[in-house]
């Protein structure tokens, strides 16, 4: 039984707490045998500018809202595919070199860890067994709700982290998917991400296809560039300074900071090391690990193909529609997109972030588009369903 921590902002407590829930056993329910599957997807390339490196829209992104990070640093995914996961849903990533297979396969990566924490009965119980001050103070250092959405939050991040890392494969001596995702790991870049990107950062410049790094290679391994872990950590700063000035508006990226002590630095609750088994580790090893491992198996499982694209006629608006947010990953997206939709005078809707749904109720046509086009500003993708 966990014991009763006190009730404050111990982002130390914290990660003990998730880490004895993780521990032992995380992802480690046994998987259901892989079944070969075919997934289509639909491809359209991001054109870009600044000598082939960024689009106008990510390069005005960029210049407003990743200050002081140099555009040069950023670079742009080649191409943004459409597909519909083996659940059924749809899903919008952005790819680079190595194409398709790598957020795909990711994606399908994700599901089955989802699941596994899903079907782990033991996290169930060692979750219901947590005290009352636990649970308050998981609520009011995190931003998800429950220990399994904290867990579901990392296993995504995961995913994005070797997506985005995959534009850079021409920086790296790896030749595939594979070798990617194992080179990754073991060269520390999961860990990298926790510890110098800031929060919200993955998410923002994933959605729109970007990645603030560049890799140098040593001894086999890929690392950072000195360039990158400056602009990172200048980035994280601002962030930090920003969330701490009770003058300004907060930041939707910067929230979590303000919950800080003065003088506390930011720190992810997965990556804080703890002792077991004669040695130390962390939920975001455990995690990593598991995921990479997930990935490269199911390599072996997935044919990626281009679809026969199909021109269909949208469906008429009706007073309550139904539309697909395929980038929409957490409860920081659901408030985003009722905010953008409240400013409109559009009641708040109804989310379901497994399948990406959202349901609002649009007064006319005109505001219909006018909210669709109010998400994608925000850099999210907005699917209507059709007949």
């Amino acid at each position: 039984m966990t014991a009763e921590p006190r009730l404050s902002d111990d982002r130390s407590e914290v990660a003990r707490i998730l880490f004895e829930l993780a521990v032992p056993g995380l992802l480690q329910h046994a998987a259901e045998p892989a079944e070969d599957r075919r997934i289509e997807y639909r491809e359209e390339a991001v054109a870009r500018v600044l000598g082939g490196q960024l689009s106008v829209a990510q390069l005005e992104y960029v210049t407003r809202s990743m200050s002081p990070c140099p555009p040069y640093l950023v670079t742009s995914a080649t191409h943004r595919i459409t597909w519909r996961d083996s659940r059924g849903i749809v899903n919008v990533a952005p790819t680079g070199l190595l194409g398709a297979v790598v957020p795909i396969v990711a994606r399908e990566a994700t599901l089955e860890l989802w699941a596994r924490l899903d079907a782990d009965t033991e996290l169930s119980r060692r979750t219901a067994e947590l005290p009352e001050s636990a649970i308050k103070l998981l609520a009011a250092t995190t931003t998800d709700r429950t220990p399994v959405e904290v867990f579901r939050t990392g296993i995504d991040a995961a995913g994005r982290t070797l997506v985005q890392h995959a534009f850079l494969a021409a920086q790296t001596p790896y030749g595939d998917a594979a070798e990617l995702a194992r080179g990754l790991g073991e060269s520390g870049i999961f860990d990298a991400v926790a510890t110098t990107w800031y929060w919200g950062l993955q998410a923002s410049t994933y959605r729109r296809g970007m990645i603030p790094a560049s890799f140098v290679t040593f001894a086999g391994r890929v690392r950072y560039s000195v360039d990158t872990v400056v602009a990172l950590r200048a980035m994280k700063d601002a962030q930090l300074a920003h969330a701490q000035d009770e003058s300004l508006e907060p930041l939707p990226s910067s929230a979590q900071y303000s919950k800080l002590a003065p003088g506390q630095r930011p720190r992810c609750l997965a990556r804080t090391p703890q002792l077991y088994d004669d040695g130390r580790t962390s939920v975001l090893t455990l995690v990593a690990e598991t995921f990479v491992e997930t990935f490269i198996r199911l390599l072996d499982h997935i044919e990626v193909a281009t679809a026969v694209v199909e021109h269909a006629q949208p469906a008429p608006i009706t007073s309550a529609e139904v539309f697909e947010v395929p980038d929409m990953t957490c409860s920081h997206c659901t408030r985003t997109i009722t905010k953008v939709l409240g400013e409109l005078g559009v009641a708040p809707p109804e989310f379901d972030l497994i399948t990406k749904k959202v349901v609002a109720v649009f007064p006319s046509e005109e505001v219909r588009e006018r909210g669709f086009e109010a998400i994608r500003a925000r850099g999210y993708t907005v699917v209507p369903l059709q007949d």
